[in-house]
């Protein structure tokens, strides 16, 4: 589980806007996410690999590059260089707003970028890349038949079918990368991704990098994944296996106890303090498990808050009793949406409530009937829904009895 963030941050010509994938509780470990060619960080692979290594515990910053997505600047005016020198101020910004990243991971074009910066980021302790090209020349390749044309200057190129302003200067700058030595004097972990029926960048790229780099360094095919990791499975396969690597590298993530409910009862719930984050609460039945949190900045935002399971039961209870209502009255009824929202009034705005001084509580439920039934059936079912019995525990008089339980027991 993860929450997303929106950043924005200087870069090498402008602001530049990011998205920080965090994960429950303080991370392990941060790291720096480099799109694709063109891709920006919005890119379904970026999004899905970041999502899943923040659920793991690490965090994450993806941002699009000068002249890209939400980002300031000319996209003709960047180049290869300016890429790495958006990567360093972003490491800077995570340095000075968080912690400095002690991962980088680039993807395609990114990871040639993160290959080249990553001696410039004192704090990185490992590469990862990502169907990456030996060589920033290899671009080269996509412009096609616009080639021409921008080395007369400039011209359009289309990518991904979407144009682009690309400069004589572009490929200049990408001719005197000096790569080979950057990545034969890597000082970091590597770990090489990339898979065998990529027909942009092919897997001979990895075969160069991997042969030129020294050790700690690894390889990993992506067997039946394309170039953008266009396959949901193949994107949450490269993060868990990259996850996976990376735990020899970052610190263990703080711990969180395993919820015990095998000594409840049907019926009973079980309620602890996660580990991870300050207010986080595991909740656990005899099958089943879930999560409670408070937003940020009060809590980690690791799931519903209390009011909201409150509402959920509230909601989840009406839809089930006006469902069995309606099919046993065999009404077309297809679908049942109950919207909730909880809020605190004065007693005297609600003309309903017998308490006349103070606050009171209020829960205002909205139902969605869909499907072709008539006036009446709808105003029944309508009336059916507040004999729900989670409806009627909450209007009626409720004794909560409170006991020290044994400290011996483990209760998880």
């Amino acid at each position: 589980m993860s929450t997303s963030a929106r950043t924005v941050f200087r870069g090498s010509s402008g602001e530049l806007t990011g998205k920080l994938e965090m994960p429950i509780g303080d991370p392990k470990a941060w790291a720096l996410f480099a799109h694709c060619f063109t891709c920006g960080k919005d890119n379904a692979a970026a999004g899905r690999i970041s999502r899943a290594l923040a659920a793991q515990g690490i965090a994450v910053l993806r941002f699009d590059f000068t002249g890209l997505g939400e980002s300031e600047g000319e996209f003709a005016a960047t180049g290869f260089s300016s890429n790495v020198e958006d990567l360093v101020h972003a490491a800077d910004h995570l340095r000075d707003q968080f912690s400095a990243p002690a991962v980088l991971i680039g993807h395609s074009l990114g990871g040639a970028a993160v290959l080249a910066a990553a001696s410039r980021i004192p704090e990185v302790r490992a590469v990862v890349t990502i169907g990456a090209p030996a060589d920033p020349f290899h671009v080269v390749g996509l412009l096609g038949d616009a080639l021409p044309g921008v080395e007369a200057g400039e011209a359009t190129v289309s990518i991904g079918g979407r144009p682009f302003r690309v400069r004589r200067e572009f490929l200049d700058d990408i001719a005197m990368q000096p790569q080979c030595e950057r990545i034969a004097a890597l000082d970091t972990a590597l770990l090489v991704m990339h898979s065998p029926l990529d027909e942009v960048v092919s897997v001979n790229n990895a075969r160069i990098i991997f042969d030129t780099a020294r050790h700690p360094k690894s390889f990993i095919t992506l067997d039946g994944a394309d170039h953008l990791l266009s396959n949901r499975a193949d994107a949450g396969y490269t993060a868990s296996v990259l996850a996976a690597w990376l735990s020899r590298y970052v610190a263990a993530p703080t711990a969180t106890r395993d919820l015990n409910t095998d000594d409840l009862a049907d019926g009973a719930v079980r309620v602890a303090e996660s580990g991870p984050g300050r207010l986080t609460q595991q909740i656990g039945t005899r099958r089943h498990r879930l999560t409670a949190d408070e937003p940020r900045p009060i809590g980690d935002d690791a799931g519903p808050t209390p009011y909201d399971l409150l509402l959920a039961a509230l909601g989840a209870c009406t839809s089930m009793t006006v469902r069995m209502y309606a099919d046993r009255k065999q009404w077309p009824l297809e679908r049942i949406v109950v919207d909730s929202r909880h809020s605190r009034v004065h007693a005297k705005d609600c003309a309903e409530c017998e308490t006349a001084t103070g606050m009171v509580d209020r829960i205002e439920r909205d139902i969605t009937l869909i499907g072709p039934l008539d006036g009446d059936q709808r105003a029944k079912l309508l009336d059916i829904a507040d004999r729900c019995p989670v409806h009627r525990t909450l209007r009626s008089e409720v004794s909560i009895h409170t006991a020290a339980a044994r400290a011996d027991r483990d209760r998880g």
